[in-house]
């Protein structure tokens, strides 16, 4: 398969997903849509949609999220998988009709106790966690289940939903790396719910079993995709990389 990344800035890319994505033998092209403006319409079997620091409802600054919203309501109504993480996940809402806003309470940084749904546990893609699991935030913003989404998992926020059958977002974060979940706790600074040192060593003690978990999840989401019947097609050879 040919996987779109779609990102926000260059340190919040596909990270862990883009080594499940080579190892499994697919194709992964980033796409940084602040700089390089709509995505490609076509040639790909399945999207993915990162994280980033800017928010829904900043689109005087942000003009391109115009853009995204219209790109990610385009992939749910052709049926091409998608799945979107943090922003990803809060764009999709917005762009379905759902709502968007500051965490009551301030800035979720950590691991942060969280369950699946009767419908999650069923899904084919957040099914593989547990009924109950840690998950990874890092958002001061959250969604809500868009209306003609079913609600996947939940926790301090809500954690993930599907819209329709081939459309996820996840509000933790399954694909990140040490390092750069690190930043992002230092440039958070005074926002952080806690002291950095101590989200430093929680980090070391649960990262390494969370990163085991975020490589399943994004499994799953490719082997949905392969079986989807609503997927991109380039089976004819005839896609070509993006300029």
């Amino acid at each position: 398969m040919r996987v779109l990344a779609v990102t926000h800035g260059p340190r919040v890319g596909p990270e862990l997903f883009a080594d499940v994505i080579a190892e499994d033998g697919h194709s992964l092209v980033e796409w940084q849509i602040t700089t390089q403006g709509a995505p490609p319409r076509e040639g790909f079997d399945a999207v993915l949609v990162f994280g980033g620091d800017q928010n829904v409802g900043e689109e005087i600054d942000h003009p391109w999220l115009h853009e995204e919203y219209e790109a990610l309501r385009r992939w749910v109504d052709d049926g091409t998988p998608l799945f979107g993480v943090c922003l990803g996940a809060q764009t999709l809402a917005h762009a379905l009709g759902g709502k968007v806003r500051r965490v009551p309470g301030g800035q979720l940084a950590g691991f942060y106790a969280s369950e699946l749904t009767d419908e999650g546990v069923a899904d084919p893609v957040l099914g593989v966690f547990p009924h109950r699991f840690e998950a990874l935030n890092a958002n001061g913003f959250e969604f809500s289940v868009p209306g003609t989404a079913v609600e996947l998992a939940r926790g301090p926020v809500v954690q993930a939903f599907r819209a329709g059958e081939w459309a996820w977002a996840v509000q933790f974060h399954p694909e990140v790396r040490r390092d750069q979940l690190l930043e992002w706790f230092e440039e958070d600074g005074p926002r952080l719910p806690r002291p950095l040192e101590e989200l430093e060593r929680e980090v070391d003690a649960k990262l390494p079993a969370w990163q085991d978990d975020g490589r399943r999840l994004c499994r799953a989401f490719l082997l949905a995709a392969q079986h989807s019947t609503g997927r991109s097609s380039c089976r004819d050879h005839s896609c070509h990389e993006p300029t």
